[in-house]
C-alpha cells in the first residue's frame, strides 16, 4: 500500500481536531443549558422532603422554586447583552460558576433562609449563562446544517428540561437525598468552568456601553411582574401586594420599551422583532410554556396525592413526554428545511391542544396506561414539533452584535411563559377547589374536588395551547417567502436556501 494511500486512510479513519472540538463544545453548552433549565422543576417531587428536613411553612416552601424563577427571568436580558458587550464566553463561565457554587452552598443548607439565597444566587447565574449558550453555538457553528442541528438539539433540550427535571429530582429525592438534587450540578459545572476556555472559542465582542437605564427598568418589571402572579397565585387578586407588583411591573416595562426606542446602543434591540416570523417565534416561547407548566404542576400532584406513588415513580412517569421531545430534535433538522416552520409549528400546537385537552377528562380511577401516557406522548411529539424549530428560526439573520440579546429574549419569553402561565393556572385551580369545596361527599371526596380542580386548570391550558397554534398561523408558508427557505441557511449570505 502506498504512503499515499495510508495517509488517505488515516485522514478518514481520524476526526479533524476543529469537528472534534466543536462536538465537545457543543456537549458543555448543551449539557449546561439542561443544568440550568431542569433547575427550575428537580426540586418539586423533593418539596416534601425539604419542608420536613427544613421546616418551611407553607407559603414559604413556594418559594424554593420561584427564588429560582424569579431571579434568573429577571436578569436574562442583562446577562444576554452583558456577553454582547464583554464576552459570551466569559459570562457563561462566569455564570456557571456562581451556579456551581451556589447549587453547592444549598445542597448544605440547614435553614430556610440559607437555602432560599443560595436559589437567588443559582437563578443569578443562570441568567448570566443561559442566554450566551445560543450565542456561543450560532457563532461556533458557522456551517448551515451543523448549525441547524445544534440549534435544534439545544432547543430540544431546554424544552424536554422541565420533564427531566422531574425525573431526575424523583431519581435522587428517592435513592439518596434531596440535597443531592442541588449536589448533582457541582461536578457538571466544574467541569464545564476547566473545559469551556480550551473548546469552547470566545467571539469577538462589540465594544459598547451598557444600557443601565434598559437593565433596571427591564430586570426591575420583569421580576415585579412575575412577582405579581406568584403572589396572586397564593393569595388572590385581592392582596394589595400582587395589584401594587402588577402596575409597577407594567410602569417599568413600558419606561423599559420607551428607553429602548431612543437609546442608541439598547439593551433590547427593538429590531429584533421587526422579522415576522422572529416575533412569531418569541410569542410562542411565552404561550407554550405557559400551558406545558400546568402538565407538569398538576400531574405531579395527581401521582403523589391522587394516586400515591412515589417521588421516584413520579418522576419516571414523565419519561414518555422526555423522550418524545428528544425524538424530535432528530427529525425536526431535516424537516424543517424542506418545509419551513409553519407546518411544523402547527402540528406541533394542535398536538399540544389535543394532549392537555385529553386530560381535562381525568378523573381520580384515571390509569397511568388509560389516562396520562396518551397525553404525555402527545405532549412530547407536540412540544418537540412546537419549540424546537423556533430556536433556530429565532436565531436566523440576527447580527453578530445581538446574538446575545435574542438569546435572552428567547429564554425570558420562556421562563416568564412558564412562571406567568402557572400563576395563572394555580390561581383557576385554588378558585375551582373553593367552589368545590362540600360538592362531593364520601371518603373519596376531598381527592374528588382535587381531580376536579385540576381539570378545570387544564381547561385554561387548552385556551393557551391554542393561542399558541394561532400564532403559528401566521409564520410564513415555505414557498410563499423566498427568504423563508434561506433563514436558517447563513446569516451572511441572503441567497444560500435552506440546507438539505
Amino acid at each position: 500500500m502506498s504512503e499515499q494511500t495510508l495517509l488517505s486512510a488515516r485522514t478518514l479513519a481520524a476526526p479533524e481536531p476543529a469537528a472534534t472540538r466543536h462536538r465537545l463544545a457543543l456537549a458543555i453548552i448543551v449539557t449546561c443549558q439542561l443544568m440550568l433549565i431542569l433547575d427550575a422543576t428537580v426540586m418539586n417531587v423533593a418539596l416534601p422532603r425539604v419542608a420536613d428536613d427544613l421546616r418551611f411553612s407553607p407559603t414559604g416552601l413556594a418559594w424554593v422554586l420561584n427564588s429560582y424563577t424569579l431571579a434568573f427571568g429577571g436578569l436574562l436580558m442583562l446577562g444576554g447583552r452583558a456577553g454582547d458587550l464583554l464576552g459570551r464566553r466569559r459570562m457563561f463561565v462566569a455564570g456557571i460558576a456562581l451556579f456551581t457554587l451556589a447549587s453547592l452552598a444549598g445542597g448544605f443548607a440547614t435553614s430556610p433562609g440559607w437555602l432560599l439565597a443560595a436559589r437567588v444566587l443559582q437563578g443569578v447565574g443562570a441568567a448570566a449563562a443561559g442566554p450566551n449558550t445560543i450565542a456561543l453555538i450560532t457563532t461556533t457553528f458557522t456551517e448551515a446544517r451543523e448549525r441547524l442541528r445544534a440549534l435544534a438539539l439545544l432547543s430540544g433540550v431546554a424544552s424536554a428540561g422541565f420533564a427531566i427535571g422531574l425525573i431526575v429530582g424523583g431519581l435522587l429525592t428517592e435513592l439518596a437525598s434531596w440535597r443531592w438534587v442541588l449536589f448533582i450540578n457541582v461536578p457538571f459545572g466544574v467541569a464545564a468552568v476547566l473545559l469551556a476556555p480550551r473548546f469552547v472559542r470566545e467571539p469577538a465582542r462589540h465594544p459598547g456601553r451598557l444600557d443601565l437605564p434598559g437593565a433596571v427598568t427591564a430586570s426591575a418589571g420583569v421580576a415585579a411582574l412575575v412577582y405579581s402572579f406568584i403572589t396572586a397565585a397564593g393569595e388572590g387578586w385581592s392582596n394589595p401586594t400582587a395589584q401594587l407588583a402588577l402596575g409597577a411591573g407594567l410602569v417599568l416595562l413600558a419606561a423599559f420599551v420607551f428607553i429602548e426606542s431612543r437609546t442608541r446602543q439598547p439593551l433590547l434591540p427593538l429590531r429584533l422583532f421587526a422579522d415576522r416570523d422572529r416575533a412569531a417565534g418569541f410569542l410562542n416561547f411565552l404561550l407554550g410554556p405557559a400551558a406545558m407548566m400546568s402538565m407538569f404542576f398538576f400531574l405531579t400532584q395527581f401521582l403523589q396525592q391522587v394516586r400515591g406513588y412515589t417521588a421516584l415513580t413520579t418522576g419516571l412517569a414523565f419519561l414518555p413526554l422526555a423522550a418524545g421531545m428528544f425524538a424530535m430534535t432528530r427529525l425536526v433538522p431535516r424537516l424543517l428545511p424542506r418545509l419551513g416552520p409553519k407546518p411544523l409549528a402547527l402540528t406541533g400546537t394542535a398536538l399540544m391542544v389535543g394532549g392537555v385537552g385529553w386530560l381535562t377528562q381525568l378523573h381520580v380511577g384515571s390509569g397511568y396506561l388509560t389516562g396520562l401516557l396518551g397525553p404525555m406522548l402527545l405532549m412530547g411529539l407536540g412540544g418537540g414539533l412546537a419549540f424546537v424549530p423556533l430556536t433556530p428560526v429565532i436565531m436566523a439573520a440576527v447580527p453578530p452584535r445581538d446574538t446575545g440579546a435574542a438569546g435572552g429574549v428567547l429564554q425570558t419569553m420562556q421562563q416568564t411563559g412558564a412562571t406567568l402561565g402557572l400563576s395563572i393556572l394555580v390561581t383557576v385551580f385554588g378558585a375551582a377547589v373553593r367552589g368545590a369545596a362540600g360538592s362531593h361527599p364520601g371518603p373519596n371526596g376531598e381527592r374528588q374536588a382535587l381531580v376536579h380542580a385540576m381539570t378545570s386548570a387544564f381547561s385554561v391550558s387548552v385556551l393557551i395551547a391554542a393561542l399558541a397554534f394561532l400564532v403559528a398561523l401566521t409564520f410564513r408558508p415555505a414557498g410563499h417567502d423566498a427568504r423563508v427557505n434561506r433563514r436558517v441557511g447563513s446569516r451572511t449570505s441572503r441567497r444560500r436556501r435552506y440546507p438539505r
